[in-house]
């Protein structure tokens, strides 16, 4: 089972995207999912999560201008006031405790910046 990650394209300097994860897997409801950015030349790094209950983590990245959220077997991801440091392709992943992917990787969503 892989995540299905959408909703990326391409946004003007201080634009918003919206990113949904689709995750049909029975662990959804049990453990957390966490979004990663893997920029151009750089490694994936995670960026926000959210636990089943709601509880939410950002990294300063993002932190202030991101908004996550979960709906039925989804979780969006919502950045705002994008800059060129943000283009990159977005994934997405359920995550145990201990902070370990459970997943398989998608397709991830590419974000380009750009005015």
């Amino acid at each position: 089972v892989q995540p299905v990650e959408s909703g990326g394209g391409l946004v003007t300097p201080g634009g918003s995207l919206t990113l949904s994860c689709s995750v049909p897997h029975a662990l959804f409801n049990i453990d957390a999912m966490a979004w990663y950015r893997q920029s151009p030349g750089k490694q994936r790094e995670r960026i926000a999560s959210i636990s089943p209950e709601g509880d939410t983590l950002y990294t300063d990245s993002v932190q202030g201008r991101s908004v996550l959220s979960r709906g039925k077997n989804t979780v969006y991801l919502q950045l705002n006031s994008l800059t060129f440091e943000d283009a990159g392709v977005y994934f997405c992943n359920l995550v145990t405790v201990a902070g370990l992917e459970i997943l398989s990787w998608g397709q991830g969503t590419r974000v380009t910046v750009s005015s």
